[in-house]
């Protein structure tokens, strides 16, 4: 389902066919609209809208461009109209320097009791930023730590701003202009963001699409903002509105958390996920958080855990995939006797395999189980995710001796699998060339980077 995280529908140009906007919207798929308030009225009038229609949810907020009156009165009215019950988040608020229609003082005076006031409600924001770049983020670095939880909206900013920002637990939206013919600057941010990490918006009525500029944007038009995501991301439209569906839950609480997928499509590859038990307690890992991988829910108890022969029935045709992978928040070989079950059936059906473990598969069942991959699995990956014993511990949970482990496991993987990788997490504090000399020097397998969101 498409879902419209942005749009102003109390602007004057609505005023006349709101309703046929809102059917035209339910008609292209549209599960939810989220429309930000600008300022005291409008906030009013969202209020409004969110009784009349039930798919509509609001926020409310003062825009920077209303700034320059700015007073603790304010707050108390914001505070007051955020009670309803669909008010979902404090905005739209922010900082605008490209017009002057407010003093830069008091556009920040606001911007930060607005998120104050978030925080006490434990509501998110929604964030406007045009030309102040810098004290945006300065003002949200701030904040680290509080719990404070945002959308970043109509995003411009830089890739680096974008990574800093989703580290710090915000997501980011981009509108129609991702579109236009020369964003490509702008399509080549979209790309550096991890399609988890994205919500859909129109901005209506600006930020109108191709090929529909020049004309008001309505909600409808999300449609074509998800399309060019998935184009740039070269991942299903499925996946974008899977993907938006969750973080619109997890970032705002609309809908709900989706139930457990056992097996789940990543382009073109399936996988099964085993098990969400592990013998380590990696640092980077959301195993005992969401568990919730590209809008996918992998969280599961012990006793929810699928046989063999369950996984295989949601497997079905193993050619129709390019591999079927051996991957969750768990560690697979925990359960190896029905990782060997489905491979079997994998091979037998002509389907290839792969597992992604931590290597400590040999130690987990108390016996070498590499000899028994031969002819059920044609790629193992494991994480090497440290470059000496101690800093692995440290990253793991586990003892120091594991580090030796996970490569002696890797070493005799690579005399029964046809292809053996020792992988990292990107942009972490670790050397690539010297994990890459471990992998291709040491352990004599390949190697590769992956990325860490």
């Amino acid at each position: 389902m498409l879902i419209d995280t942005h749009a102003h529908l109390f602007f004057p140009n609505f005023e006349e066919d709101l309703d046929e906007v809102i059917k035209r919207a339910q008609d292209e798929g549209i599960k939810f609209i989220i429309v930000p308030a600008t300022d005291i009225e409008t906030a009013k009038k969202t209020v409004e809208l969110t009784k009349k229609y039930d798919m509509v949810y609001g926020a409310v907020g003062v825009h920077p461009h209303d700034t320059k009156d700015w007073d603790d009165s304010y707050i108390l009215q914001i505070e007051e109209l955020a009670k309803n019950d669909k008010i979902v988040a404090i905005g739209e608020i922010g900082l605008d320097y490209y017009y002057d229609y407010s003093p830069k003082e008091k556009q920040i005076e606001a911007f930060k009791a607005q998120i104050d006031l978030a925080l006490k409600l434990n509501l998110p924001i929604i964030v406007h930023n045009r030309e102040s770049d810098e004290d945006v983020m300065n003002i949200i670095r701030s904040y680290k730590g509080s719990g404070l939880r945002g959308q970043f909206h109509c995003f411009n900013g830089t890739p680096a701003d974008a990574r800093e920002l989703i580290e710090l637990g915000h997501f980011i939206s981009f509108t129609g202009n991702i579109t236009f013919k020369k964003a490509d600057t702008l399509r080549e941010t979209l790309k550096s963001i991890p399609a988890r990490y994205l919500l859909t918006e129109t901005d209506s009525p600006f930020m109108t699409p191709v090929p529909h500029r020049g004309k008001r944007n309505e909600p409808a038009n999300v449609k074509l903002v998800a399309e060019k995501i998935g184009e740039v991301h070269n991942i299903r439209m499925e996946d974008v509105n899977r993907i938006v569906e969750y973080n619109t839950y997890n970032l705002f609480g609309i809908g709900e958390k989706p139930p457990v997928s056992y097996t789940y499509l990543m382009r073109n590859s399936l996988y099964v996920n085993i098990t969400n038990r592990c013998n380590a307690a990696c640092i980077f890992c959301d195993r005992d958080g969401e568990a919730v991988l590209n809008g996918y829910n992998l969280k599961m108890k012990k006793n929810e855990e699928l046989s063999a022969e369950r996984l295989i029935n949601e497997i079905g045709d193993p050619k129709q995939y390019d591999e079927i992978v051996f991957c969750g928040y768990g560690e697979p070989t925990i359960r190896w006797d029905v990782v060997k079950e489905i491979s079997k059936y994998v091979k037998a059906n002509g389907g290839k395999t792969r597992l992604n473990t931590n290597g400590h598969g040999n130690e987990i069942n108390k016996k070498d189980i590499t000899p028994e991959m031969k002819g059920l699995l044609d790629s193992v990956s494991v994480s090497l995710n440290a470059l000496d014993e101690n800093e692995y511990a440290r990253l793991v949970g586990v003892d120091k001796k594991m580090f030796q482990e996970m490569l002696d496991f890797t070493k005799k993987s690579k005399q029964f699998v046809p292809e053996v990788v020792l992988t990292i997490v990107a942009e972490q504090n670790i050397d690539a060339e010297k994990a890459r000399k471990i992998a291709e020097e040491e352990v004599g397998v390949k190697f590769r980077e992956r990325e860490y969101f």
